[in-house]
């Protein structure tokens, strides 16, 4: 299995619903570096998984739609509490899309596995791994 990782980072506010969260329910913010992985099988024809340039162009732009925001204040985002887990469940959809629409490359669309993973800091991350939704 190849894989091709690419990587950049992005900086939010937000607030989370529920007693769980504690002190987290007030506004706060956090600095996350966002690592994509890219995996498949085989290279295509000119010995690519993905295009870089473009993969870490099409994560700049997914990234550019809340960095320095408030989420809370972000329509996308309405009614979530927008966990380390569901940001990259929201970044894998994104990037799905991306491959399905050959903004990666040809190879892109065979491209079997994408790894979403948001570090918060030395200590903890998250990630959403899967097949890219078609």
């Amino acid at each position: 299995m190849f894989s091709l990782t690419v990587v950049d980072h992005v900086m939010i506010a937000h607030s989370f619903r529920g007693e769980e969260f504690g002190p987290a329910q007030r506004l706060h913010g956090a600095t996350f570096v966002v690592e994509a992985e890219f995996r498949a099988p085989k290279l295509d024809h000119l010995n690519l998984l993905v295009d870089i340039a473009a993969a870490k162009v099409e994560l700049r732009k997914i990234l550019d739609g809340f960095d320095y925001r408030n989420l809370d204040a972000e329509p996308q985002f309405a009614g979530q509490n927008t966990t380390t887990e569901y940001l990259c469940a929201h970044i894998h959809k994104l990037l799905s899309a991306a491959l399905a629409e050959g903004r990666l490359g040809d190879g892109g669309r065979a491209v079997t596995g994408l790894k979403v993973l948001l570090r918060e800091s030395h200590v903890a991350w998250a990630a959403y791994e899967g097949a890219p939704a078609a």
